[in-house]
């Protein structure tokens, strides 16, 4: 997965990108980053990248000059060129999920824009139809981090980023549901025991107890995922026994 990173402050992404997984995959040619200052490609003196909005209003916009030419000279290294998906980070875009990590994670090569000050002007948006991401529904003060987060969560998904792939199958919201407790050793500390079946080496009571917590906790703190995850028979049984009615799950009264 190759990524180009447009932004103004590339030192910020350098270090983030160089650490811990990340790191290890870049290292390992599974991502390729590619971090550009966006006022090397402004024409004035003062290197300047934004303007006040028309219309008025608070803050500023990004100027659209330095983005077509950036975005214009990396579809000149990209392998798909004028065809290279072009994404946004911005509070309006589609919010960032594991469905969506899983397609972004299949594109061989893309181009991420991190927005910044009051927006984007829109015909950059509009020239290159580019795709709008967000992380939340919360605005941040730049689009470093959301691009970050968005990289991050794409890498897990190329395979060989992540040495176990079954710990990828098994995390939080892989299913729809939220994941499991962990625990590990000791068994017990300061009167605090890991609940008997986890050391007990009986996978299918592990297994079961594993399923059971993940439907628990889903119901208690994110019922919202409920409706949306592919929820078995014994599923909604066990539901059931914690109190959520079918009428609930599927809507109907």
């Amino acid at each position: 997965m190759i990524c180009h990173i447009i932004t103004i402050f590339p030192q910020m992404m350098d270090v983030a990108l160089s650490e811990s997984i990340l790191g290890r995959a870049r290292e390992w040619n599974l991502v390729k980053t590619h971090v550009y200052d966006l006022r090397d490609f402004t024409d004035d003196r003062h290197r300047t990248v934004d303007d006040v909005p028309y219309g008025g209003g608070p803050g500023m916009v990004f100027k659209p000059e330095p983005l077509f030419r950036a975005v214009e000279h990396l579809f000149g290294l990209c392998s798909a060129g004028d065809r290279t998906p072009v994404y946004m980070t911005s509070p309006h875009g589609r919010v960032l999920d594991n469905g969506l990590a899983v397609e972004l994670a299949a594109e061989p090569e893309k181009i991420i824009i991190c927005g910044h000050y009051g927006g984007i002007d829109d015909r950059v948006r509009q020239r290159f139809q580019a795709r709008e991401i967000s992380i939340g529904d919360f605005v941040l003060t730049g689009g470093e981090l959301p691009a970050l987060v968005i990289i991050d969560a794409a890498a897990r998904f190329v395979p060989g980023v992540v040495g176990n792939s079954e710990s990828v199958a098994e995390d939080t919201f892989n299913d729809g549901l939220l994941g499991a407790p962990n625990y590990t050793r000791p068994a017990e500390y300061q009167g605090w025991k890991v609940p008997e079946v986890l050391p007990s080496g009986h996978h299918a009571n592990i297994t079961a107890w594993r399923r059971r917590k993940k439907l628990e906790l889903t119901l208690r703190r994110r019922p919202d995922l409920l409706h949306k995850a592919g929820l078995s028979e014994s599923d909604i049984a066990i539901l059931k026994s914690l109190g959520y009615g079918k009428e609930k799950h599927d809507g109907t009264s």
